[in-house]
Order: structure tokens, then sequence, then C-alpha cells
């Protein structure tokens, strides 16, 4: 039987056909596959509605009362038709709503993590009390509160808590760009506007908070709003931990939601010179040109790279995480119901005004368990005496009188079993090589440069020194160019 040409072609595009078909059923599966290996490899608690297509929580939000009446009330105030309106919805959701891939996070992004932190950093992850998470129940609603020291901290903690759960970020608009948006996405995370005051955005915002919180998906939130300029803790804010917690007052909600504490910190904050810089513009400072941020940029990239290649490189010391334990929100609120109206029933500069407080008693407990690496121990010490030169022997001395009050406050000292002069070489190590500080004779130099490096650093900390408090914040506003005796 002799075939037509027709024929052959048709016969071709069958079998292409089920090529690509068997290809994606195959791709699928493997992915699949691979997913739930990684996952039982870990561990970790998977919130289901991760998993949930983008497409079904988009059509969630959009059949949404609140969301419906936001749109009238915006429509009406500006004008417009409605259809524009809801137009504009559809373009906030598909900015907001991320999509999970489990893939991603457990094969691709904790391998990247782990493999990034490995070339910067030596990693230590402590708990206050593990038992206290692992005694939360299975269908808790859970919110990790964490201060905000470097763009670096969404890949630490999230490195951290890898084999305890998989955690969704709020991540700010610099992650907008091509790749970090999609793998942000990927993993999880949802976009927000911080500076946006748009009441209709902020509607859509808030539903798409409350819908992940009400199906339980773990959140980690940075309610700092922003990085540390000065190493210190900044005030917190609210908005969005008040959208979460706006889920309680359906019944049922308020027993299951805790927040955790999280506390972060560095032997090097990768991104500190720059923040520094940006705390002198808001001091008044003069701004630095392009070309000059140019060149250092190339200087600092061309410098690691020769560093690299020439094998001398060196790690930057530890990264440090401390996970505290869960402060549950059901008797936060029956507190606030003793002292007058429930949380809900309060005006909204009231309600706001109590979940401060909340908040910055989190802020506290963050506080509390900051932990303590060798650098910011060492920049601490430095800052009590007031010269810019200062002995080995009373600066061992003082590092050692400084670690002692440390630990008897109560804070996180990572390896306080050492001996001192084995945290000063290590702390010294990174000091010399960023010219913060210089041997000189039977003693070390602050370096003009570095002075405002050591303040950033033991600022982290001076809020745990306890007698020495004081001296830490007080060198800042000293001359830097005094000297003690030998």
């Amino acid at each position: 039987m002799q075939l037509s040409v027709l024929d052959v072609l048709l016969a071709a595009a069958v079998i292409a056909v089920a090529l690509v078909v068997g290809a994606g059923w195959y791709w699928r599966r493997w992915v699949r596959r691979t997913a739930r290996r990684a996952h039982r490899r870990f561990g970790a608690r998977i919130d289901r509605f991760k998993l949930t297509s983008k497409r079904y929580i988009t059509e969630a939000l959009l059949n949404d009362p609140d969301v419906a009446a936001a749109v009238r009330a915006h429509a009406e105030e500006h004008g417009v038709s409605e259809r524009q309106v809801w137009e504009r919805v559809r373009t906030y959701l598909r900015e907001i709503i991320p999509a999970f891939s489990l893939l991603m996070y457990y094969q691709f992004g904790y391998a990247v993590s782990k493999a990034l932190l490995a070339v910067f950093y030596k990693v230590s992850v402590d708990h206050v009390r593990r038992a206290s998470i692992e005694e939360l129940p299975r269908e808790s609603i859970v919110i990790y509160l964490l201060n905000h020291r470097s763009n670096a901290d969404f890949v630490l903690a999230s490195y951290a808590l890898a084999g305890e759960v998989a955690i969704s970020y709020a991540v700010g608009e610099w992650a907008r760009v091509f790749p970090l948006e999609y793998l942000f996405k990927s993993f999880g995370s949802y976009f927000i506007r911080r500076r946006y005051r748009e009441p209709l955005y902020h509607r859509v915002l808030e539903r798409y908070v409350q819908l992940i919180t009400r199906n339980g998906v773990t959140q980690g939130i940075f309610p700092e709003g922003g990085l540390t300029r000065d190493g210190r803790l900044r005030p917190a804010k609210v908005g969005l931990l008040d959208y979460v917690l706006g889920v309680a007052r359906e019944p049922g909600f308020a027993e299951r939601m805790y927040v955790i504490p999280v506390a972060v910190n560095y032997d090097r904050v990768l991104e500190d010179r720059t923040l520094l810089r940006e705390l002198r513009l808001t001091e008044g400072g003069r701004r630095t040109g392009r070309l000059a941020q140019m060149r250092e940029v190339l200087g600092y990239t061309s410098w690691n790279v020769g560093r690299a290649l020439s094998r001398r490189w060196k790690r930057y010391g530890r990264a440090a995480v401390v996970i505290g334990e869960p402060i549950p929100v059901k008797p936060w609120l029956d507190e606030v119901a003793d002292g007058g109206p429930s949380l809900f029933n309060r005006p909204r500069a009231d309600r706001l005004a109590a979940v401060q407080v909340f908040c910055d008693r989190a802020m506290e407990r963050i506080g509390a368990i900051i932990p303590v690496t060798p650098v910011p121990l060492a920049c601490a010490a430095l800052q009590t005496f007031d010269a810019d030169f200062v002995p080995r022997a009373r600066l061992l001395e003082r590092m050692a009188e400084l670690r002692d009050a440390l630990v008897e406050n109560g804070a996180r000292v990572l390896r306080a079993d050492r001996q001192v002069d084995e945290s000063w070489e290590r702390a010294y190590r990174m000091l010399r090589m960023r010219r913060v500080v210089a041997r000189a004779g039977d003693g070390y130099l602050i370096l003009p440069k570095g002075r405002e490096l050591v303040s950033y650093y033991a600022n982290s900390i001076a809020h745990l020194c306890g007698e020495f408090e004081g001296a830490v914040k007080a060198r800042d506003q000293l001359p830097v160019d005094g000297m003690i005796g030998m």
C-alpha cells in the first residue's frame, strides 16, 4: 500500500504531538517526584495552600466582597469606570501573587543558598528553646518577625528554617528585577509597594495577606520596613502585621496564631558601607557621585576576584541566626479586651496603637536574642575606649569583661567558652582586611575611615552590654584623634 505525502505528514504530526505530550507528562512527573524527595529529605512543614494555583487565588480575590467595595469606592472617587478599576486590580494581583514551586524552593533554592552562604560565611543557627517550636500544634498559623540587617537576611533565614518550614516573605520593590522577581515568586514570596498609599492597592494587598494567613501559610515579616543604617534596631512598622492579625477576628483563628521572633547578625554586612553612606545623606552629608560609586564597586569586585584567583579568599566570618520562643496571639487579644473594647471593635487609630505595642514587645524579644559574633564583640570593646589607639592587653581585658557582662545579661554569645584572644584574632582578621584597624606597636589603631564601621557593628549589640552600654553609645560623639596611655 503506497502512502501519499499527506499521509506521511499527518503521521509525522501525530508522532510529534505524542512526543510533546509524553515529554510534558514525563517532565511533570519528574518534577513532582523530585520535589517530593527533596521535601522528604528535609521533613519540613509545607503549607498546602502554597501549592494552590495562581489562577484560583486570583479568582478568589476578584470575587472578594471587600475588594469589590474598594473598586466601587475608587471608581466613584476618581470618576473612572469600574471596568478600568478591575483591570487595575488584576495588575496588582499579577504583581503580588507568587507561584510557589516545591522543586525550586528545596532542590534549587536550598542548594544555591547553602553554596552562597558557604562562600561568604560560616553559618550558626540556634534556638532559645527548640522544643517550644516542636510543641506547636500542627494547625498553627505562624508568623516569623525578623530584624533586618542585610538583603542576605532572606537567604540566611530561609536556609536556617529549611528543616522546619518553607517560609513566604513580604519583599519590597528592590527585588522586582529579572531574575530576582521570578526566583522570589517561585520561593513563595509576595511583593509589596512600601511607600504606595493608594487605598485600593492596600485593600487588595490586605485581602491577599489575610487569605494566605487564613489558609495557614507561614510568613516572614521584617517589621523595621528596611535595612538598619546605623546598626541599631529601627522602630517597627505595623501595617503588614495588622493585616495578618485581622484574621484573628474570625472564630477559631486567634487560638491558632503565633508570632516567632528571629534575630540575625553578621561579622560583616555586605552592604555596610552603602548603608552608612545613606545615613550620612540623611544627616545632610554630600552625595557620592555615580562615577565614584562605580569605581568603588569595580574596585571591590576586582579585589575579591583577585583574592579568589590567587587562592587568598577568606570568608567574612560568622552569619548567625537565633530563633526565639513563640508568642501566642490569643492571650494578648484577651489582654487588650480586658482594658476596653476588643481589638477589632476599636477605631483604626486605636487598633494600630495596640498592634504597635504588641509589635514593640516582639522587637524587644528580638533585641534580647541578637547573636553576638566576634566582630560586633570586638567593635563594642573598642568603642568603650576614649581613644583611637588601644593597647592589646587592655583590649583583651575589656573584651573579656564585656563578654562576661553579655553572658550575665543572657545574651547569645557565640562560642563564649573560647579564649578571648582567639575571638579577637578572628575579628581582627576581618577588621584588618577591611582597613578598619591596623597593628601599631603593642596595640591597635582604629583608622580614620574605620571608625564609623566600628560604631556600626558595636551598635548591633550595644543594648545588651549592661554597664558598658553607655560607653559604647557615647563614643560616637567623641573626637576621633585621642590617644590613651600604655
